[in-house]
């Protein structure tokens, strides 16, 4: 058998031999895809239409790369308003202007954080640049000149420049400013009178906020030199409240109280030290500027005070948990800007109402105008000193804000009853300066809110409805001691009456409470008392605390339901829902027929015989 043998150039082997490997590696790579190690593919989108792609640092793509990657935020002022009605009554336009001025400005942190994150990616981006295009003799060697990249773009943009300077020679090159849209901050001032809700919703806020936040009160501050404090004390308690971290601390927010406090006294005997010039030295905190904190050690601060505490990052403490090292150094200086600060100021505003009272009323003299009475406080009313009735056409020609019409305005049932106005609501700038407050300082506070005072009913809200309630907090109290305490509804609106006459507001229930319950919380502790109810008699001091022993449980509960009952047939009776013979079923319950001949005589009193 013969055998033939073929011969190749070495020519044409080689030539078999390429492509039978790329063959090979064709083969390869359809069965066994390469993955980077930056990149991954999904292998069940391979025959689509599109193949998923992440690789760390670049933008998204493919049908999502257009989408907004902002997202929907945690909060809305929805949320914050929500969160503020679980604790404050009443105040629905105050609660939703502050919540929308700090939502807005939990929005402008955002955004200034996501700015520096840009702005940091870019620097970190442009040194990775420069150190590629870099020689590395610069690197081992200092003082090397440094390496010039040429390409082939450069004679033309060469060419470019000495045409653009020869323009430039003839014609001045307009100015152009290529710093990005910044969001201004907008300052809250809130009114109302003492015990109405303003400081207790900038606390409520500032346990759900993630920005620092601190309180001031505006009473004790002075000028520069004199005894007291000073203004800028309130960013240093924002810095505290910071754990000294200067970057958190520049997004915060500061509620300076009391802030009617420092208006410039009209007549002065010496010289105003706690007026004007505080309000030029927080103009100038809230417009914005670089203060320099120096962080102080507190008077009483020694080691035993501040044993167990956790290492912070206070100048003060060192890192440590005992300071005895450094209670006798001075602390560190921290440059605070307060341009992103934001300032919410409230004051209770004193007299406010008859400023703005004497401006709206100039413009309806005349024949015919209404004549208004002096609007003096009486603790026997039913209504604050900045509560109006029946004035229609004067707060609808002067409110500043639109309100929409309620559709209760037209039942029977409000008919009768005149809509109350608050009177802080016609607040306008030009009644500030004549307040006393500089004109400065008022533009740089644009948002305005009055608050109303509180009634016998919102005062009884007060007292059940909010999460920490006070009723919940006196049971809560006795429950330690194993006593439950009840308290009618007579009681309460009894209560809440008493404290309006105080004219102190919310905080007026609290001194009520204490004095209503002062013998019982001596008393039943460690006694034999394991029920306490307080009515209606108890409320107006006509009778003491009713107790209830162990067995009594019963009759303590069948009095409960009794005062109910009896409340209820009450409050139809003023309201005027009761029928006729509801009226003269009540009026023979107060004194019930015990004999047959009282009953007939009751009857045909009543015309039922």
């Amino acid at each position: 058998m013969a055998t033939v043998t073929a011969h190749y150039s070495p020519r044409a082997t080689l030539t078999c031999l390429g492509l039978t490997a790329l063959l090979t590696r064709r083969h390869l790579s359809s069965a066994l895809p390469l993955r980077s190690s930056d990149s991954y593919i999904r292998s069940d989108f391979t025959n689509q239409p599109w193949t998923g792609l992440y690789e760390p640092g670049r933008p998204t793509e493919g049908p999502l790369g257009g989408a907004s990657d902002i997202g929907a935020p945690r909060i809305t002022p929805a949320i914050l308003k929500q969160h503020l009605d679980q604790y404050v009554v009443g105040q629905e336009r105050a609660k939703k202007t502050l919540a929308t001025a700090v939502y807005n400005h939990y929005q402008r942190i955002q955004e200034l954080q996501r700015r520096d994150e840009e702005e940091q990616e870019q620097e970190a981006a442009e040194e990775r640049r420069r150190t590629h295009q870099r020689h590395p003799v610069e690197d081992d060697f200092p003082g090397q000149q440094q390496t010039t990249v040429y390409t082939h773009h450069d004679s033309r943009s060469s060419q470019q420049q000495r045409t653009s300077q020869q323009d430039a020679s003839t014609a001045p090159a307009p100015l152009q400013d290529n710093s990005p849209l910044t969001v201004e901050k907008s300052n809250v001032l809130l009114l109302g009178p003492s015990g109405v809700g303003k400081t207790l919703m900038a606390k409520t806020l500032a346990r759900v906020l993630e920005v620092p936040f601190s309180m001031s009160d505006c009473t004790p501050f002075t000028q520069a030199g004199y005894i007291g404090e000073d203004a800028d004390v309130c960013v240093q308690r924002l810095l505290a409240a910071a754990n000294y971290d200067v970057t958190r601390a520049e997004r915060g927010i500061i509620v300076l109280d009391e802030i009617d406090k420092i208006a410039t006294a009209k007549v002065s005997q010496g010289k105003d030290v706690s007026g004007e010039g505080v309000q030029q030295a927080l103009l100038k905190i809230i417009e914005g500027t670089t203060l320099q904190i120096q962080a102080k050690q507190e008077r009483n601060a020694t080691s035993e005070r501040n044993r167990g505490q956790y290492p912070t990052n206070s100048p003060l403490s060192g890192g440590h948990i005992n300071q005895s090292q450094t209670g006798g150094q001075k602390g560190d200086t921290y440059n605070v800007r307060t341009d992103n600060i934001l300032f919410l100021c409230a004051g209770a505003f004193n007299g406010l109402h008859k400023v703005i009272l004497d401006r709206v009323s100039k413009g309806s003299m005349g024949f015919g105008a209404t004549v208004r009475a002096a609007n003096n406080f009486d603790s026997s009313a039913s209504h604050h000193e900045t509560i109006m009735e029946g004035e229609d056409e004067l707060f609808e020609k002067y409110l500043p804000y639109y309100t929409s019409p309620t559709s209760n305005d037209h039942d029977s049932s409000t008919s009768k009853q005149k809509r109350t106005y608050n009177t802080l609501d016609l607040v306008e700038p030009q009644d500030l300066q004549k307040y006393g407050l500089i004109p400065e300082l008022v533009g740089r506070i644009p948002i305005s809110c009055a608050l109303s005072s509180l009634d016998v009913q919102s005062l009884v809200k007060v007292l059940t409805e909010p999460r920490n309630s006070l009723l919940k907090q006196y049971q809560q109290l006795f429950s330690l001691s194993s006593i439950e305490i009840r308290f009618t509804t007579a009681a309460l609106h009894a209560i809440a009456s008493t404290a309006l006459k105080m004219g102190t507001g919310a905080r007026g229930l609290r001194t009520v409470m204490e004095r209503l319950l002062a013998d019982a919380m001596f008393e039943s502790p460690g006694s034999s008392i394991k029920y306490i109810l307080i009515n209606e008699d108890v409320a107006d001091r006509k009778a003491g605390a009713i107790y209830y022993g162990r067995g009594q449980q019963e009759d303590f509960y069948n009095r409960i339901t009794s005062e109910e009952d009896v409340w209820e047939e009450r409050k139809r009776a003023e309201d005027g829902n009761e029928t006729e013979f509801e009226a003269r079923a009540r009026m023979n319950a107060k004194n019930p027929a015990r004999t047959f001949e009282e009953y007939r005589e009751k009857a045909t009193a009543a015309g039922f015989v």
